[in-house]
């Protein structure tokens, strides 16, 4: 069950992008594994949660002010220990309440490397919504080998879409690495539509990294648009 509630009070806000933590509870209400995401209202929050999560965590601005965090210096990752989160907090609020007074932090885990990998959806003039994938990270602009397909989509529009990317040839296996779990993506790709055909409000989803793993995948820092 999707809490409407969420994407309501960003409305209400006046806000059209989710912050990371509402993107992650409704990729979840969907059964897509997201990286745990924390907010740091005041530093000893921030390092509570950190300890909570377990480190090494990454610090992000949590603001509506702030679009592009890793420009305007509002992301910090690989902080190790208690004394690190302390720093970037400092950091990262220094120069963000000078933007919004409200500004806080999210606490993510460091999530583990994997094959980077791009799900999203737009909606597209022509054809209404469509289910986005492709490798992600730098290989997005790079490469421009993405795969669309109409929502709603089958096991097997899913499959077919995997498959159909160049890249694909990564996923299975390249030079002596390990295939990714090509169950698991299937299954993000076909929540990914679910999401978009459950409610309507929203306009955009874009998850880029979603990390492939041998065993299962895990979307980090989504990013929804209402």
């Amino acid at each position: 069950m999707l809490d409407a509630d969420i994407i309501s009070l960003a409305l209400a806000s006046g806000r059209n992008l989710l912050f990371a933590d509402e993107a992650g509870a409704l990729l979840k209400a969907v059964g897509i594994p997201v990286a745990p995401c924390r907010i740091g209202a005041a530093e000893d929050e921030a390092v509570q949660a950190a300890k909570e999560i377990g480190f090494p965590v990454v610090l992000k601005v949590r603001s509506q002010a702030v679009v592009h965090k890793t420009d305007a210096g509002g992301v910090r990752l690989g902080l190790t220990d208690e004394g690190a989160v302390r720093f970037a907090y400092r950091e990262i609020m220094d120069k963000a309440r000078f933007l919004d007074r409200g500004a806080r932090v999210t606490v993510q885990p460091m999530a583990p490397p994997g094959v980077e990998l791009l799900v999203g959806m737009t909606i597209d003039p022509h054809f209404g919504r469509v289910v986005a994938f492709g490798l992600g990270g730098i290989f997005v602009e790079v490469l421009d080998d993405i795969a669309f397909r109409q929502v709603p989509l089958l096991a097997e529009d899913a499959i077919d879409m995997i498959n159909s990317i160049k890249g694909s040839i990564i996923l299975k296996g390249y030079r002596r690495a390990a295939p990714v779990d090509i169950t698991a993506l299937m299954e993000i790709i076909l929540r990914v539509s679910r999401l978009a055909e459950e409610e309507p409000r929203i306009k955009e989803i874009d998850l880029n990294p979603v990390f492939a793993y041998p065993q299962g995948a895990l979307a980090v820092d989504p990013r929804i648009i209402i």
